[in-house]
Order: C-alpha cells, then structure tokens, then sequence
C-alpha cells in the first residue's frame, strides 16, 4: 500500500551512529562494511596513487575498467563519490513528478529527494509477506522507482525478473546493488543489463572492500541517462585514490576474492541465523530467507536488548529508523564464527525472560 509521510523516522540515522563515539570498545555489529578490508593488496594500490596527487583527477581508467567488468560501453557508467551520492544526483537532475521508494530500504534515497523538493510516496513491504515484492503494489503513475536488491536492511534478494517488471516507458528504475557482490554467483543482479528500460543500477565498492573512508561508487544506465547526472556532479569529484581503488576493485583478480568473500558471508550468515533461531523460544525472529550480509531479527524489547548489548561489547543497528519497522527489529552484520558465538554468548543474558542457554543448543 502506497503511503505518503514527511514525518516518522529518522531517515539520516545510519549504522555508523552506533559506533561512533565509542566504537573502539565495541565490536561493531551495525556497519555492514566487511570486517578485516581493506586487504593488505589493495591499500598498497591506494598508497602508490599518491604519488598523483598534485595533479586533478582523470577517471577515464577507471570508468572504462568498470565498464569492461559488466560488458557496456564506457558512456553507460558513472563514477560517484560512494554509492550514496548517486542518490543525490538522481534527486537533483532528474525531472520526475511521482518518486516512489519501495521500503523497508536504505533511507538515503528518500532523504535525498526530499532534501531536493519532491514529494515521496512509500511503498511498504510487510513482514508477513516476507518482505517480498508485488510489482503491483508500485502505482501505475511512478515515473521514480527505487528499491534495493538484495535489500538494507531486510536481507531479501528479490528475483530480478520481478524487478524488471517494474520497468515501464517513462519510469526511471533505480536498483539499489551496492550489496549484490556479497551474493554468491551474484544471482539476480541487474547490473550490465541494456534491455530494460529506464534501469539505473548502483553499485558500491566501499562494503566488500572496506572503503567507507574513500568514497567510491558507481552506477550503470543508459548513455542519456548517464550525461544527464554527470552534468549535476562537481568537477572531479571522485579522488585519485578513489580512482585507483575502483579500477583495482573490478580486476579478474578482485573479483575472484569478491566470489570467495560471498561463499564465507554465505556460511557465517547461515551460523548466525542458525543460533538466532535457537533463540525463538525467548522471542526471538530471523526474517528468511536471509541473502545478504547481515540479518533483520525482530524481539521483545529490542531497544533494551541494544543497550544490553553495548554494555557486553557488542553494538547492532536499530531497525525502527527504516520506514515500515518497528521498535521491535534489529540488524545484525554477518561476521565470523568466533564473533558470532560471542554475540550468542551475549544475547542469553541481553534479552528478556529467564537467563540461561537458548534451548536445543548452546552458543559456544
């Protein structure tokens, strides 16, 4: 059901606030960028582009590595300052009179295009649906469609030939990929794709490859499309070692890594979800199937069940910031065996009722 709110949640609050003032003491469940990156091959990539730094920034190296990486012509992509700018840009530059975001998602979308103005209406996935998509819930009159895939924070991959339903002459259809790459096969990706009208893909190197700090992304669209937001970015507004980054990023040897790095997010989610689960005799709910790196769980008073936590050491990101949630979710990031059963360990005396192992298995 289509809904229109300039109120509610906070459409700003990102994980990164749950660790900032005090993130070194705790071991950080709430950003979902991949623990231990970036490797120790790509910094020194990074490092070497300093020797450029007296000159301005050429990305046409960069742009035209990201392109061979999905098979289109260079003109077809955009580099961007993170994969949060391209929001910016589409907000900006794109002359649209019914934007609709499909949520729960990331909330910069909405954030940005209301910061430029427009009006949003809101499509709402409910929980009892899984959070799955019915392309008819979108109104006929969207001529803006944004959706994440596989979606922040709800962890669902949805099925691309159900995205592109959405696609209609006249709609700009914006995919939000910036996790696809922590999928395995990166089933479902949009990305590359030239038969779809309207497709805007965005794709983010700064959570596989821990680059939060640099800033770089990227989107893929249709060559109009693409000099259209180019002419609302500043000049040089990716940096030298950003640039190097993403051409380092899309080598056979990264995304090589990048596939390896999807089949141990794949394992470790699957360890989380399994001593999550172990957990729903207290409460507790996983929302499966879970294809992303990191989890949306839902409990009885999550909002003391953080505060527990943080006192244990471990910080997970609220969920009631996402339109569509509630105060009862939370959003967990994949992380190792080890950290995971610390989590576990932690969670029988963080959540409510009687303290003790959860039944059936002991978080060890």
């Amino acid at each position: 059901m289509p809904t229109e709110d300039g109120a509610g949640p906070d459409l700003r609050h990102h994980g990164d606030a749950e660790v900032r003032d005090d993130g070194s003491a705790l071991v950080d469940l709430a950003v979902n960028v991949r623990a231990g990156t970036p490797p120790d091959w790509l910094r020194e990539r990074i490092a070497a582009s300093l020797t450029g730094l007296a000159a301005y920034p050429d990305g046409r190296a960069a742009r035209a590595a990201v392109a061979a990486r999905h098979g289109v012509g260079a003109d077809r992509v955009l580099l961007t300052s993170g994969a949060a700018e391209a929001f910016v840009l589409l907000a900006r530059a794109l002359k649209v009179r019914r934007p609709v975001v499909v949520h729960p998602q990331f909330t910069e979308p909405e954030a940005a295009l209301r910061d430029a103005g427009h009006t949003v209406d809101r499509v709402l996935l409910r929980a009892e649906d899984g959070f799955r998509l019915d392309p008819a819930a979108v109104p006929e009159e969207a001529d803006l469609v944004v959706i994440g895939n596989p979606t922040n924070p709800t962890s669902v991959l949805h099925p691309a030939a159900t995205i592109a339903r959405l696609a209609r002459p006249g709609r700009t259809l914006v995919v939000d990929e910036a996790f696809m790459d922590a999928v395995p096969g990166e089933r479902e990706a949009l990305a590359g794709r030239t038969d779809v009208p309207g497709l805007v893909v965005l794709r983010s190197l700064t959570k596989t490859w821990g680059l939060a700090g640099l800033r770089i992304g990227y989107l893929l669209a249709a060559r109009e499309t693409v000099a259209e937001l180019a002419r609302t970015q500043p000049l040089w507004p990716v940096s030298t070692p950003a640039l190097a980054a993403a051409q380092a990023c899309v080598t056979p040897r990264a995304l090589a890594e990048a596939a390896r790095a999807a089949d141990l997010i794949a394992a470790d989610r699957a360890h989380l979800v399994a001593g999550l689960s172990a957990f729903a005799a207290r409460g507790v709910r996983v929302a499966e199937p879970a294809e992303g790196p990191f989890v949306l769980v839902r409990m009885a008073d999550a909002a003391g069940v953080r505060r527990r936590l943080r006192d244990l050491g471990y910080a997970v990101r609220r969920g009631d910031t996402f339109p569509g949630l509630g105060a009862d979710w939370v959003r967990m990031a994949v992380r190792d065996r080890a950290t995971t059963d610390g989590l576990l360990r932690a969670l029988v005396s963080a959540l409510p009722g009687p303290s003790g192992p959860p039944t059936g298995r002991h978080p060890d």
